[in-house]
């Protein structure tokens, strides 16, 4: 599944993200959200979501 649509996301779900230094590598982190950081509904690069280990990135698996 698509992690552009924020209707897709929610608290709670596994994800794969790419953290802003990754960006470049193209390296996966994987975790659990805790909070949605992006308001439109949808966004081209991914939404960007908080982990609950603190990590920030852009959505682009929902596991």
């Amino acid at each position: 599944m698509s992690g552009q649509k924020r209707a897709n996301i929610r608290a709670g779900i596994k994800v794969k993200i790419v953290l802003k230094k990754d960006q470049r590598s193209g390296i996966l982190t994987q975790g659990v959200v805790k909070d949605i950081l992006t308001n439109s509904p949808t966004h081209p690069h991914g939404i960007k979501v908080r982990l609950v280990s603190g990590d920030v990135g852009r959505v682009k698996e929902i596991i």
